[in-house]
């Protein structure tokens, strides 16, 4: 069950993170998705390729629409929630003198549904009048190219293109989730029309619960297809994609809508400076936590973003293992196992303090273990510790150790424990899941 204190509200997105950490310049690129292509085209993040625009109705006018590819999606620019776009599949087939040929002026869209260029030219003049845009203002239309399904989400697909949502923030992923079309939504991602909202571990790219409809399925509807433990193909380019497009379009809080192309990989479908917060229910946890804990953190680039996100969002405990052992208690004083860069481990005292937010580990154990290497350094806390020398800065590194038969991937910052008992503290970031008996010491 999510915290409540750990829900982020319509308020608190729009006045504590959209518009004081979107530049005015950064929300005018993303209301406009063809302004969003080419600010992503000129920094050289994936997008789908355009074939045709329509500014004004005379630009209809003699379009031939046969010289499109077979397949392709006509979109507004500026449309909400999935309205206006008519996906087409493939060209329609005419019998010609005993055998079947394309048709060049019709075409079958993922729908299943025959439509003619004469169709496309009024949907194209339906979108200039604003048919689909806020308010009914006039829009532009334009072509652009079909992503189709990568394979490894086929099976879990109705017919349209599945996309991943990753909310981003400070240049770190900090939830996602997979949004699968279904026959209710028409094909479309779209959660408001009946499309199914998958949360993900930002960790291993791997789902670990669905929801539908107010509530948590297990299963692809009508089937048998679980919805939890799918695996998604180039989590780590996903994420790096995705914080690559804000940068581009001058976003620091934002939702990216990436899609999987069959054969060129992660592309940005678009960017939303006000992403919906159903994302919460999905994952089954609250943004407000995860933004506050990387609100001040110095991030150098999107892979180091990933880094972090990778490490400090990562699923605790998978459901099953809750199931299985029940909740776990500690004592004041335990013993853990420390992991090397070379996965072996160590068995130590560390010391178990709910007064701690992080994790802390020695230093000459961390360096013992191989885990003060530049590519595990997360960052710097600088100057946030007093010391009998003054104020120091500490490393803040990526830290696997197990406790009560728990592996925990985590933060924890770098310190002198020389002068402690223990080599590690564990602070409560890393006891979700446990209980504490403070009378009792490790035997």
């Amino acid at each position: 069950m999510i915290k409540y204190s750990d829900i982020l509200g319509l308020n608190a997105r729009a006045q504590v993170y959209s518009y004081p950490y979107n530049k005015s310049s950064g929300k005018s690129k993303a209301t406009s998705k063809l302004a969003t292509k080419r600010a992503l085209k000129k920094s050289q993040v994936p997008v789908p390729e355009i074939y045709a625009r329509f500014l004004k109705p005379v630009d209809v006018v003699g379009f031939d629409w046969s010289s499109l590819p077979d397949a392709f999606a006509l979109k507004p620019n500026k449309g909400l929630g999935g309205e206006g776009i008519i996906v087409i599949k493939k060209r329609a087939l005419r019998e010609v003198e005993g055998r079947l040929v394309k048709a060049k002026d019709e075409w079958i869209t993922t729908q299943k549904n025959k439509v003619s260029a004469e169709d496309l030219n009024l949907h194209v003049l339906d979108i200039l009048e604003g048919a689909f845009s806020m308010g009914n203002v006039p829009d532009i239309a334009y072509i652009e190219e079909y992503v189709g399904r990568h394979k490894a989400l086929r099976k879990f697909t109705y017919r349209g293109t599945p996309d991943i949502r990753v909310i981003v923030f400070n240049k770190v992923p900090v939830m996602a989730m997979l949004r699968l079309p279904t026959k209710e939504s028409g094909g479309k991602a779209n959660l408001h029309q009946g499309a199914i909202a998958v949360g993900i571990d930002i960790a291993t790219g791997i789902t670990t619960k669905a929801y539908w409809h107010g509530e948590y399925i297990h299963y692809k509807p009508e089937t048998k297809r679980k919805l939890h433990g799918i695996k998604l193909p180039a989590w780590t380019k996903i994420l790096e994609t995705a914080v690559a497009a804000g940068e581009a379009a001058e976003l620091g809080y934002y939702g990216a809508d990436v899609v999987m192309h069959p054969e060129k990989g992660p592309m940005i479908l678009e960017l939303n400076y006000q992403p919906g917060l159903s994302i919460q229910l999905a994952n089954g946890a609250g943004l407000r936590r995860r933004l506050e804990r990387i609100k001040d953190v110095e991030v150098h680039d999107g892979e180091h973003g990933v880094r972090i996100a990778k490490v400090l969002f990562a699923e605790r405990f998978a459901d099953r293992v809750k199931a299985e052992e029940g909740v776990k208690i500690l004592n004041t004083i335990e013993k853990v196992k420390v992991y090397s860069s070379r996965r072996k481990a160590i068995i130590v005292r560390a010391r178990i303090d709910t007064g701690a937010v992080r994790s802390s580990i020695d230093k000459t154990l961390a360096e013992e273990l191989g885990l003060l290497t530049d590519d595990n350094i997360l960052w710097r806390r600088r100057y946030a510790y007093r010391s009998a020398s003054g104020r120091e800065s500490r490393a803040v590194i990526g830290v696997t150790f197990k406790i009560a038969g728990r592996k925990i991937k985590t933060s924890a910052s770098v310190a002198d424990r020389s002068r402690l008992t223990t080599q590690v503290l564990v602070g409560r970031n890393d006891l979700e899941g446990f209980l504490i008996n403070p009378t009792e010491f490790e035997s």
